[in-house]
C-alpha cells in the first residue's frame, strides 16, 4: 500500500517476489503504462483538428539486473516458458521499502508474467565489475498500491 509522506523515498530498498520468496537484484526497471492515442476526425468536423481517444494500452517489459551468482532459478523460469510448462506464466510482485526495510511503502504487481528475454552482461578479461544476469518480464496488467 502507498504510504503518503513530504520527502520522496530513495530507489535503493526493493524486493522482487516470483511467487516463491523474495530475489535480490541491483537494478529493476518498471517502465509504466503507455496508452496508445487514435487520432480520429469527421470529414464534416467544423474544427480542422482531430479528436484523441483513448486506445490500446500497453506495458512495456520489466527489466531486472542481478549479479551472477551462481543461481539457476531465473534459468529455470524460462527454461519452463521455452519447453511450453503452462504453469509458467506467474504474478510477480514488487516492493519498495523504506529506509530501515520495516514496511513496504509502494507495490508494483506484474500480473500474468513471464520471461521473454534473458542475457548476460559481457565477460571482459580485464574488467573490473561483477557479471550480471538479466531478464525482461513480459506481462499482461500492471498494478500499483
Amino acid at each position: 500500500m502507498a504510504v503518503l509522506r513530504n520527502r520522496p523515498y530513495g530507489n535503493y530498498n526493493f524486493l522482487v517476489d516470483f511467487g516463491g520468496g523474495n530475489g535480490g537484484f541491483s537494478e529493476v526497471i518498471i517502465p509504466g503504462i503507455v496508452i496508445e492515442v487514435i487520432e480520429y476526425r469527421n470529414g464534416n468536423d467544423p474544427e480542422n483538428a482531430v479528436r484523441k481517444i483513448p486506445g490500446t494500452i500497453k506495458v512495456p517489459d520489466v527489466t531486472l539486473k542481478r549479479g551472477l551468482v551462481g543461481a539457476l532459478d531465473l534459468y529455470a523460469w524460462i527454461n519452463d516458458v521455452r519447453n511450453g510448462n503452462g504453469n509458467a506464466v506467474r504474478n510477480v510482485v514488487i516492493q519498495l521499502q523504506s529506509e530501515d526495510h520495516t514496511t513496504t511503502v509502494w507495490t508494483w504487481r506484474l500480473l500474468r508474467a513471464w520471461p521473454s528475454r534473458y542475457s548476460f552482461g559481457p565477460l571482459i578479461a580485464k574488467g573490473k565489475d561483477v557479471a550480471i544476469e538479466e531478464m525482461a518480464l513480459t506481462y499482461e496488467r500492471l498494478e500499483i498500491e
